[in-house]
């Protein structure tokens, strides 16, 4: 099964997402929105785990809860990692807040991911929701952020880590929790 580790979104934060990207759709030429039960951040990316690997990960996604405390992140921003010619490979929302924990989260669920074998991550974390994929505006980026600049989200409490199946049925990506660990760390 084709796995990750993440920090979902609370389902109001899900939906003022949605409501962005309802604002910025008009102004999209082309490209791939993402479905609203996506929206997530990803700490690790796992691939593709059988069972044991599977029960392996829970075993360690466990340890590191418990050393880690709960914090609060805020949506702040807007920007893109480039494609080729005008495209925008991944339209993605920024992020405030605890950032400390969030970077010493993500480094340990790496550090412990790499004990079991997966690479670890090459370069520095760079958190972000994304909400768009292959997307071409009829705007220039600058334009098409000042529509962020105006809406408020809410806080996105940091209680859990969980341990996301991804699979395509039909034309749609679906992400199943497999497992959920509570940070209880101090």
């Amino acid at each position: 099964m084709r796995t990750f580790i993440a920090i979902d979104l609370p389902q109001k934060v899900k939906a003022e997402i949605s409501a962005l990207q309802s604002r910025l759709r008009p102004l999209a030429l082309k490209g791939r929105w993402k479905y609203v039960d996506n929206f997530h951040l990803t700490l690790k990316f796992l691939g593709e785990i059988d069972g044991n690997m599977a029960a392996r990960v829970s075993r360690m996604l466990a340890d590191v809860s418990k050393r880690s405390r709960p914090f609060t992140l805020e949506i702040s921003g807007m920007g893109f990692f480039p494609g080729k010619e005008g495209i925008t490979r991944v339209l993605w929302l920024g992020l405030g807040g605890d950032l400390d924990e969030l970077t010493e989260l993500q480094g340990c669920v790496d550090a412990e991911a790499a004990r079991l074998g997966f690479p670890p991550e090459r370069g520095k974390y760079r958190p972000h929701i994304t909400i768009a994929q292959d997307i071409s505006f009829s705007k220039s980026f600058q334009e098409i952020a000042r529509e962020v600049e105006t809406v408020r989200f809410q806080p996105v409490p940091v209680d859990r880590v969980i341990l996301f199946k991804s699979e395509q049925i039909g034309t749609k990506r679906v992400y199943t929790p497999l497992k959920t660990f509570g940070l209880s760390g101090a």
